[in-house]
């Protein structure tokens, strides 16, 4: 008897191994996943600049490391602003807010530094798209609201035009990379259930193009497949997996939005199984043994 709808996918032409640097960025999908890795012993970086959500501040996050900010002072001007007694860096995560402007600056500093170096020695990219719904301030993308009024923002759903454009030209700048996108099985219901369908929708025709290279012609940016990563990059269905072999809510957390920490868990499986090889996959359940055992309290 079948009980579920198993999504096919098929084993990856390349592997991930010990001999890897992977770096993780996105959602906090993309948080839960790195634990997993880290937790079975593989070098894994996870978001630098913190949990981030909609795909043009990944992006941004990635090309900040391209520019000049050793004295930070335009990126002071235009993305450091104090609010509610902190400091805060408005492509960042809350977790780089800090109550002095040049405490967050050295945050701030050490972040971009941190992606330099991640981003020239890593093998693999991960990438998790969150959300296609963004806020504006003054014209430019924010990565987090830090909680500032609702009126100081515009809030709208970016394209797929607009993501297929911010991603192509960083992966033809890392070209030696390979490239895993997904996109996030959570939910964002406070856009609305409407709303984040929408959303997610945008996400999936958004890859569907990045990882195909298909851009029409009148966007200007059809290049040749040479052009781009010597291993094609892939995309890996959590959001599939999520919604239809988990689709019962006994696989969410409390909040009935997030997965919980069993279909983190099946997920992950399903991942390793798609771009680890068997020896691989031995290794990190010896490793995960291992790790669990540091964990438990003696007695006495």
């Amino acid at each position: 008897m079948k009980l579920q709808t198993i999504v096919d996918i098929k084993p990856s032409q390349w592997h991930i191994g010990y001999e890897d640097k992977i770096l993780m960025l996105g959602s906090c999908f993309a948080d839960s996943i790195g634990e997993q890795m880290s937790q079975r012993g593989l070098d894994v970086t996870v978001n630098p600049f913190g949990t981030l959500y909609n795909p043009l501040s990944i992006a941004n996050a990635i090309n900040f490391q391209l520019n000049d900010f050793s004295q930070l002072s335009t990126f002071n001007s235009q993305l450091i602003i104090h609010h509610d007694g902190l400091w805060h860096s408005m492509a960042h995560h809350g977790s780089f807010s800090r109550p002095t402007k040049e405490e967050t600056e050295q945050a701030v500093k050490a972040s971009i530094e941190t992606m330099q170096k991640v981003l020239s020695e890593s093998s693999v990219i991960i990438v998790t798209f969150g959300t296609a719904w963004v806020y504006e301030m003054n014209g430019e993308i924010v990565a987090n609201c830090h909680k500032l009024p609702e009126s100081s923002f515009t809030r709208r759903r970016i394209s797929v035009d607009e993501i297929v454009a911010a991603w192509l030209p960083i992966m033809a700048h890392y070209p030696d990379k390979h490239w895993i996108f997904t996109v996030s099985p959570i939910r964002h219901i406070r856009d609305g259930l409407h709303e984040n369908q929408l959303s997610k929708a945008t996400l999936l025709m958004a890859v569907e193009q990045i990882v195909n290279r298909s851009v029409s012609p009148q966007d200007g940016l059809s290049v040749k497949r040479s052009v781009f990563c010597q291993a094609m990059p892939v995309y890996f269905p959590s959001y599939e997996i999520m919604l239809d072999e988990l689709r019962d809510y006994r696989f969410y957390a409390d909040d009935l939005v997030h997965p919980s920490s069993l279909a983190v868990e099946y997920i992950w499986e399903r991942f390793a199984d798609t771009f680890c090889t068997p020896q691989t996959r031995n290794e990190m359940n010896i490793r995960l043994k291992q790790f669990k055992q540091t964990q438990h309290r003696p007695l006495h």
